[in-house]
Order: C-alpha cells, then sequence, then structure tokens
C-alpha cells in the first residue's frame, strides 16, 4: 500500500519540474491524480506516463489566473475520482524582473496573478471541496526568496512567493478545525527550466551552488519527495508551516 493510497490530489504546474515529479511520485504512491498547467502536449504525455507505470491520471490545461479553471480542476477530481484530498498549488513564474523602478505594472500585476492570486482562487475551490470530504492538505510552492534571503531584480517574484506565506497561515487557522491543514514548501535552487532561464551562465551557476550549505542544488525528485511528506498522514499534525526545503541557503555564509 503507498502512502497515498485511496487519496485523490490535483497538482497544477504539473507539465514540468517539481509538479511533474511530484504528480509521477504521488502516482506511485497510490493517488489519483489530476494535473493542470498550460501545454496540453506536456500534460498529455505525462498522463501517458503515469499510466504506463500502473497510475491513474487525468489532465486538464488551463490558466491559473482564471477562476473558471480552478473550479473546473476541482471539479473535474470529483467528477473522475468522487472526492478531494490533496491539492498542491505549484504553477508559479519569475514574472517580470530587473531593476525595480524599472518594472512596469502590468508586469507586477502578472507575476502576482500567477503565484499568488492564482494559487488563492484553487485553494478556494479545493478547501470547499474537501469541507465536503472530510478534510485534505493544501500545499503551495514558496521560495526562500523574500523570506530567509534577497536578491536584486526579482521584487515581483518575491512579493508574490512571500505573499503565499501569509495565505498559507490564514487558512491553516481558519479550516484548521475542519481537518484541513495548509502549509507551503520554500525550495532553494533546484534544477528546473526556471532555474535554468534565471541562471543562463557556468559562472552563475556556480555561484548559486555555493550558496547552499550542501553546495549543489536540488532535484525536482527531491522536492517532490517533501511535497509527499506534507500531503501523507505522516505529516497529520502539521499545519500552517513555511517548510524550508533549501539545502541550507538560508543559513549559510560561506
Amino acid at each position: 500500500m503507498g502512502r497515498l493510497s485511496g487519496k485523490v490530489a490535483i497538482i497544477t504546474g504539473a507539465s514540468a519540474g517539481i509538479g511533474r515529479a511530484t504528480a509521477l511520485l504521488f502516482a506511485a504512491e497510490g493517488a489519483r491524480v489530476v494535473v493542470g498547467a498550460r501545454r496540453q502536449s506536456e500534460l498529455d504525455s505525462l498522463v501517458a506516463q503515469i499510466r504506463d507505470a500502473g497510475g491513474d491520471a487525468v489532465a486538464l490545461a488551463g490558466d491559473v489566473r482564471r477562476e473558471e479553471y480552478a473550479s473546473a480542476l476541482a471539479k473535474l477530481a470529483v467528477e473522475r475520482y468522487g472526492r478531494l484530498d490533496i491539492a498542491f498549488n505549484n504553477a508559479g513564474t519569475l514574472g517580470e524582473g530587473g531593476p525595480s523602478t524599472g518594472v512596469s505594472a502590468d508586469g507586477w500585476n502578472d507575476t502576482l496573478a500567477i503565484n499568488l492570486t492564482g494559487a488563492f482562487l484553487g485553494a478556494k475551490h479545493q478547501v470547499a471541496q474537501m469541507l465536503k470530504d472530510g478534510g485534505g492538505s493544501v500545499i503551495f510552492t514558496s521560495t526562500f526568496v523574500g523570506y530567509t534571503v534577497a536578491f536584486p531584480g526579482v521584487a515581483a517574484y518575491a512579493a508574490s512567493k512571500s505573499g503565499l506565506i501569509g495565505l498559507t497561515q490564514a487558512l491553516a487557522a481558519e479550516y484548521g478545525p475542519q481537518g484541513i491543514r495548509v502549509n507551503a514548501i520554500l525550495p532553494g535552487a533546484v534544477d528546473t527550466d526556471m532555474y535554468r532561464t534565471m541562471n543562463d551562465t557556468a559562472e552563475s551557476q556556480a555561484f548559486i551552488t555555493n550558496l547552499h550549505a550542501l553546495k549543489r542544488v536540488a532535484t525536482p525528485e527531491e522536492l517532490a519527495r517533501s511535497v509527499l511528506y506534507l500531503a501523507s498522514d505522516d505529516s497529520a499534525f502539521v499545519t500552517g508551516t513555511a517548510s524550508l526545503v533549501d539545502g541550507g541557503v538560508s543559513i549559510t555564509r560561506t
């Protein structure tokens, strides 16, 4: 029996990186998964990979900025699998970067719409369903950036991801009495497309690597295992946390 046997999970941002690795791990651990992202072809290949391994998954492409999409994902979970137990709101963007005095209002608003408002809209419909199903676990992907460490040129990203920590705490306090746990993971650097976009030179990657106590960046699969812990009953008494999974970047000064 897997650690998520009998559970139903929604995962956004599932087409690549941490989201894809988590979908594969959840399915391997017995969960039936609803995967979401913008790119239909990548979702289709993910569903095929899960099914080829003996798991059960269904995909729905869409834009997390739209509340209709958040509602549709929750409805699909119920229509296909009968309930909702876990939600991993992982979709995100680096957004418009550069000197903050040059960031456009549109760039700022779009970053918050994807990273923060999109996660809220997802949780709004996920929690509503979980209340009907007797509880559940909601997880957000935040970051150490803007929480324990700051970098120049990423104001919108840092602000939007930091906002998820406040959202985590508010939802955890509000719905804990109904058996709903809410937590956020705060990854360090993870070897994903987003990481390579932000750090596109050998020098930049070496600098980021050295910031971590472990002197390496994480794999998406390593982050997925931390998400699995928060999704499973192993963390039954854990809620409202900003869980650092950062390879020691927050405490390293060498």
